[in-house]
């Protein structure tokens, strides 16, 4: 799709990607950043990791990891080859050849997108910006960013795009805890605004990925991880109206999804849950709905989608209040719940954007207290949408100790939770994620929510 034809300054750039003689920078070294980064130095290329956070570029030099998918032996054994250092100097942003930006992309509290960490890694990729990069942003945004945004900031050097630099988007399609698609096994999408933009970029992804699928323009790119997002979201609500319409019925919606998914053609399953989790979905949306109106465009299914997934924390504690009010003729208000699972998705230790955490708050709002049993996440951390639960800590798996709470709610459906044990001792459990009916656990104490 990208013209063939380039300078010298971009042949030669393409020339060491291609012979992995080019020095990758990646700024932001978070659930993104650092797996992208693993990925370029196991196929070779050596790589410079930046963060705002110096505690993070020591851990990682120390040969350690603070993602617990990521596994320790693995960034140790990169880190002793010497292919891959991090560091929180940001003029170092001189030294590769290509800087690839994976910085959060969050909400405004007026649900509005906040490019504060983009225009601030822009700015400081400007002010040292020199002949013959490129610039690739990866965090997910509306699109226009890349042209409209990130591309003024960087001329700001005196530099011209397409000539003396090169500028393209690519979106991260990271999917932390998942053993089937890990960074370099997951196709990589490019698009850029200039013909060489588009070629350079083609190159330096070709290095590790699977296949590189380029497009049209930066903005095409973009486009296309706010679709991904966005149909999963969709889908994720239907599931989750379903939930409600057959659970009146009598009608495990658990059973229906197991048993539409045996089509071989026509449907996609997807699964109902407490709630929107992780930096993406619950956030994305928002993105492409803000950016619609200023063409005058309303979008209303995809509001109407996540309308009724930020509504389900608020349907959960319904449903735990009803149980509690059935089995033992009390409510909320003045009983101890054990929330099972602290991570937004089974299997790893990202908080972020959970319900759980709003589980909580929902929880003590009603009178009841709210404990927390999570075996990858040990201390719940600072976060902008839930500053008064930093720092609380999971308690100790003990059977004694969850005989003591009226109820587990299970919010996280995570593999190394022994569900018999927890039926077992728990005298009552409202479970979202059919993790206990998945694990062969039946019981009248269980309440699927």
């Amino acid at each position: 799709m990208f013209d063939s034809s380039l300078d010298a300054g971009a042949r030669a750039l393409v020339e060491k990607l291609r012979s992995n003689t080019a020095l990758i920078g990646v700024i932001g070294l978070g659930y993104v950043g650092l797996p992208l980064s693993l990925a370029f130095a196991e196929a070779g290329a050596k790589v410079l990791g930046f963060d705002v956070d110096p505690e993070k570029a020591r851990t990682l030099n120390a040969g350690a990891s603070y993602l617990k998918h990521i596994g320790e032996a693995r960034v140790a054994g990169l880190v002793a080859d010497g292919v891959f250092s991090a560091t929180a100097e940001l003029d170092r942003l001189a030294e590769p050849d290509a800087l690839l930006i994976c910085v959060p992309t969050p909400l405004t509290s007026h649900q509005e997108p906040d490019l504060s960490f983009v225009e601030a890694t822009a700015s400081a990729i400007a002010k040292r910006l020199r002949r013959g990069q490129i610039v690739v942003l990866e965090s997910t945004t509306y699109p226009g960013t890349t042209r409209e945004v990130v591309l003024p900031m960087l001329e700001q050097s005196g530099l011209t795009c397409g000539r003396d630099f090169w500028l393209a988007y690519s979106p991260e399609r990271e999917d932390p805890g998942n053993l089937d698609f890990s960074t370099s096994r997951i196709p990589k999408v490019v698009g850029a605004d200039d013909p060489q933009s588009g070629a350079i970029a083609v190159a330096l992804y070709e290095s590790f990925a699977p296949k590189v699928v380029p497009v049209s323009s930066a903005a095409v790119a973009e486009a296309v991880k706010i679709t991904e997002n966005i149909f999963r979201s969709v889908n994720i609500a239907l599931v989750n109206e379903l939930k409600g319409v057959y659970g009146a019925m009598g009608i495990d919606i658990w059973e229906v999804i197991d048993a539409a998914k045996t089509k071989p053609f026509g449907f996609m399953p997807f699964y109902p849950g407490p709630g929107l989790g992780g930096h993406c979905i619950p956030i994305d949306p928002f993105y492409l709905t803000w950016k619609a109106r200023e063409f005058n465009v309303h979008t209303r299914f995809i509001e109407l989608a996540g309308q009724i997934n930020s509504a389900m924390p608020e349907r959960v504690v319904e449903a735990l209040a009803k149980a509690l009010d059935m089995r033992f003729k009390k409510g909320l208000n003045g009983a101890r719940i054990l929330m099972m699972g602290m991570a937004y998705k089974k299997n790893v230790d990202d908080t972020r954007e959970s319900p759980a955490l709003r589980l909580i708050e929902l929880i003590e709002a009603r009178g009841a207290s709210a404990d927390f049993y999570d075996p990858y996440v040990a201390i719940i951390p600072p976060t902008r949408e839930h500053p008064t639960l930093a720092g609380r800590a999971s308690i100790e798996w003990a059977p004694a100790q969850i005989e003591s709470y009226d109820a587990a709610l299970i919010a996280t459906d995570h593999d190394r939770v022994d569900y018999a044990a927890l039926v077992e001792c728990a005298r009552l459990i409202v479970d979202t994620r059919n993790a206990c009916a998945r694990a062969g656990v039946v019981s009248e104490k269980i309440i699927p929510a």
